[in-house]
Formats: C-alpha cells, structure tokens, sequence
C-alpha cells in the first residue's frame, strides 16, 4: 500500500519554532511502586511531585535526571483502572515530551502541514505548562503523526528557552551547532 505524499514546507514558510531539548518521558505500568523501585530505589532519580487525574485514568509519580532548566522528568504511570481508556500502561513508554519555544505556532505550523493531534487542543498538563500531542497515528484529514509514538509538546517556561539560547550561542561560537 502506497503512502499519499506528505504535505512539505514550503520554501516560504519557514519553521516559526523550535525543539530545544527533551521535556520528559513517560511510562507506564500496572503498579507504580514496580517503576519507583527501578527508577528511583536503583537507579536514583528524585522524586518531585504527583499528578492524579481521573479524566486521564493515571496516578502518577514524577521524578527528575539532571539538572536545571534542562532536567528532564521522568514520569511513571499507573491506571487509576486498568480496564478504562487511555491505558496509560500500554505501551509501556507511552510518550515522550519535548520543549518548544513556541507552542500556538508550532501547532499551526504543524496542523498546516497535515499533522494529527489528539483532541483536547493546547491546555495545561501536569506541570503546568501550556501541552499538545501530537497523535501517534494518522487519518484521512491528517496524514502526518507521531509514526506509532505519542508526542507531548510543551511550551518552554523563558528560563529554559534563555539556558538553550545561552547554550547554543556558546556552541555556535565554537562551531558545536549550526
């Protein structure tokens, strides 16, 4: 079965955001205390928060690998029912998150270019910034989707968007990045 051709940006339009770095991973499991006992008991990432949410069937717990503005969440879920939807343990890395400097524009940009997000729009998500996904699969009216993962875009608060720009002028000085 051929693929219909994907929509390309055009020579004009040029990207209006960008991906600085990874926001987060999420995964999933039947029990959550499995998950903290490998990813915090043995391979020592700190716990930060809780998130709790019946409309999204998960009870999660949030812990953190790096540092500053640039540490990167470690979400680890369970169903609050493992029978309801979304089962937010399957798969087991059920999406990954990735700060943007430009939420609305990405999303435009995106939509304009026949991407797939899922319902819901641009809200707040769990830790309170502005969140959309972009749906791992695509339709009929968006071909273009996340190719079997789901996708968070997150909007970057302005201390991460400045640690990138700081550290991608540095880079770009000592010809790290283009």
């Amino acid at each position: 079965m051929t693929q219909p051709d994907s929509p390309r940006p055009q020579p004009d339009s040029p990207r209006p955001f960008r991906v600085l770095g990874i926001q987060q991973i999420a995964v999933g499991g039947l029990d959550k205390a499995s998950l903290r006992g490998l990813w915090v008991d043995l391979l020592g990432l700190c716990p930060s928060g809780t998130f709790r949410s019946e409309r999204e069937n998960v009870d999660e717990d949030i812990v953190v690998v790096g540092a500053g503005p640039m540490a990167v969440e470690v979400d680890l879920m369970q169903p609050i029912d493992p029978e309801k939807k979304p089962r937010v343990h399957e798969p087991a890395l059920n999406h990954i998150g990735l700060w943007i400097d430009d939420l609305p524009a990405a999303v435009a940009w995106l939509q304009g270019r026949g991407v797939r997000f899922t319902p819901g729009g641009i809200r707040k998500g769990a830790g309170g910034h502005d969140v959309c996904f972009i749906h791992p699969r695509g339709d009929a009216t968006s071909p273009r989707s996340g190719e079997g993962v789901l996708i968070e875009l997150v909007q970057a608060p302005p201390e991460v968007v400045r640690f990138f720009d700081s550290v991608a002028g540095a880079q770009s000085v000592q010809g790290g990045f283009a």
